[in-house]
């Protein structure tokens, strides 16, 4: 379903909102601006429905917060250090988006623009957004595609695709803040695995600080599920950034049939199971959310809600040493990451 809504976007024309739904009676809206997912209703196995995802109460709020809520993203998803990276031997320099350093694409990022709608029905929508060369700094001109599927197994299947004539870093997301209690709650108290190995140690604005560090023997190895909780804050990596905002690199390898990470909802009553093709999840356990805009005229808090994003590494185009594929698009090749969120009630 396709409605316009009174509201009128920052580029003065209105919002159009989608709303998919399976034989499950699950429900998911989304609107065209920053190709955003806005909700996700579950149905519970008491009959009840539970909202799975934070937002906002209008699509005007939605230009207010700088949580990035469900939003997608691009052309490349977290930080860049220094705003700029080599190429081919030409330096690029980028606009910037928080301090020095470039964030989620820049000060206008794919999030801040109106995606068109391919096409649509009850199970899925395909948006497209054409990036010009030179866009928040980036060369060559990219043609994206974001397609998001709703299954009657509860699956949502976000799937970017780009092009590019000129080589360009390319690492699209969706920025989906999650919290299985009905979006109500202290995130923290949710149950999380993530089948990762190693993650990526950060200074305070998120910039890498050096290699990938094994998550054995630290509060980051969430190999076998463990509370949020249980460990938060308790070292210097985790206290610079005000809790858990790293890049993990997950035992998948980009094999989407294989988990890459399990979230379950205070009660238990509600699991969420991720896979992605992308080689690295960003959890970001919301340290940051306070005062973001809120269904029923409220704000979140702090650790209100979880990310879950799957990516390429920070700063990737200044670190080749990554043990991942290359993130630079070439002309004549074309970027797919897929993730899947499958919701199961239980």
């Amino acid at each position: 379903m396709l409605n316009e809504t009174p509201a009128v976007a920052p580029d003065g024309l209105p919002v159009r909102l989608i709303t998919l739904r399976n034989g499950a009676g699950m429900v998911v809206s989304l609107m065209d601006w920053g190709a955003t997912l806005l909700s996700a209703r579950v149905p519970m196995k008491d009959g009840s429905v539970r909202e799975a995802l934070l937002g906002c109460a209008t699509p005007e709020h939605y230009w207010e917060q700088t949580a990035y809520l469900g939003a997608s993203i691009g052309r490349y998803a977290n930080r860049i250090a220094k705003s700029r990276f080599t190429l081919d031997g030409e330096t690029w320099s980028l606009t910037p988006s928080q301090g020095e350093n470039q964030l989620h694409g820049g000060p206008e990022g794919f999030d801040k623009r109106r995606w068109r709608i391919e096409r649509q029905n009850d199970s899925e929508v395909l948006f497209s957004l054409t990036s010009p060369d030179g866009d928040q700094g980036y060369p060559g001109t990219v043609n994206a595609t974001a397609h998001f599927r709703l299954g009657d197994d509860n699956r949502i299947t976000i799937e970017y695709r780009a092009t590019t004539d000129k080589p360009c870093p390319v690492n699209l997301t969706n920025h989906a803040y999650f919290n299985l209690d009905g979006a109500q709650g202290d995130v923290r108290n949710h149950t999380l695995q993530l089948l990762a190995d190693a993650y990526l140690p950060v200074d305070e604005m998120g910039i890498p600080t050096g290699d990938l560090k094994k998550v054995a023997l630290t509060s980051f190895d969430f190999r076998t599920p463990k509370t949020v909780a249980e460990e938060f804050l308790s070292d210097e990596d985790q206290r610079v950034v005000k809790g858990y905002d790293h890049a993990f690199l997950l035992q998948a390898q980009g094999d989407v049939n294989r988990p890459a990470a399990h979230l379950w909802s205070t009660d238990k009553q509600l699991q969420m199971s991720v896979y992605t093709s992308a080689p690295a999840l960003q959890f970001y356990s919301g340290n940051y959310l306070e005062g973001t805009p809120a269904r029923g005229g409220k704000t979140y808090s702090a650790w209100q809600g979880l990310a879950l994003e799957s990516e390429f590494l920070p700063d990737s185009p200044n670190r080749p040493d990554f043990p991942q594929p290359d993130c630079t698009l070439q002309p004549g090749d074309e970027y797919v990451s897929r993730t899947e969120y499958h919701f199961i009630p239980l």
